[in-house]
């Protein structure tokens, strides 16, 4: 890789200068007064499908698997079929309408995560996929240091499908803003392989462009075996994400 791939970098490009204008053919797209009801519902069962599997496991837990759990108790409730309409609107539609122009990784909504192929990351709360992640992990901490930890790495389907609605729920409904930093939950990478790294004690400032200012971040780009999925001005359409390490 050459690194000023992964540095991308920190300046304005042509290419961020395109995405910008492109920003201008799609208007915000919000969530409909009509669709409100639904989507509070649909929330609401994920927080309690959650709690009910804990944290790491719901990183895990397959469509098919939620609506089992969902039916099973009754302090949860069945998905509703106008409920599960909506989560299959959610996943199936082409967020290119939103500026999102990344590939779709998962093509059905009852995609499996082989537990046999992901493994946990001791005092993290999340899964990495054996081999070529979980190696990759362990060589960036080795090379960086223990400041250096994992914050985020193998989501299912539904995992992302919460994370893409309360993105949505905390930008008031616009779902073309929330889709341009927690991507629609068939086109996450994190399904396919890529994880977060951040700054240990940092909380939710991993998350932020502030990121690039830490010392680990520059310490990774010194890296010549890793590269950044989201750079400035992205192809995507998705904010810079300099946290976010592209495995495939």
């Amino acid at each position: 890789m050459i690194r000023r791939e992964f540095l991308g970098l920190m300046g304005a490009t042509l290419l961020g200068s395109i995405a910008q204008a492109d920003e201008l053919k799609h208007p915000d797209i919000w969530l409909k007064d009509e669709q409100k009801v639904v989507f509070d519902a649909v929330m609401k069962k994920l927080g309690m499908v959650e709690r009910m599997v804990g944290y790491a496991k719901f990183n895990l837990i397959s469509f098919d698997d939620t609506l089992k759990i969902a039916r099973n108790y009754s302090k949860i409730g069945a998905f509703t079929p106008t409920e599960i309409a909506y989560i299959e609107e959610v996943f199936y539609t082409d967020p290119v309408i939103y500026g999102f122009y990344g590939k779709r990784t998962v093509e059905q909504l009852s995609y499996v995560v082989n537990e046999k192929d992901v493994v946990k990351v001791d005092g993290s709360g999340h899964y990495v996929y054996k081999e070529t992640s979980q190696e990759l992990l362990n060589r960036l901490i080795k090379d960086i240091g223990p400041t250096l930890i994992l914050t985020s790495g193998v989501r299912s389907v539904v995992k992302q499908l919460s994370l893409h609605m309360e993105k949505i729920k905390s930008e008031k409904g616009n779902i073309t803003i929330a889709s341009r930093s927690l991507v629609p939950p068939a086109y996450s990478y994190h399904t396919v392989g890529d994880f977060d790294v951040g700054k240990k004690g940092w909380g939710a400032q991993n998350f932020t462009s502030n990121f690039a200012r830490t010392e680990e971040f520059w310490n990774l780009q010194k890296l010549s075996y890793i590269s950044m999925r989201y750079t400035i001005g992205n192809g995507d359409g998705v904010r810079f994400e300099p946290w976010h390490v592209k495995i495939v």
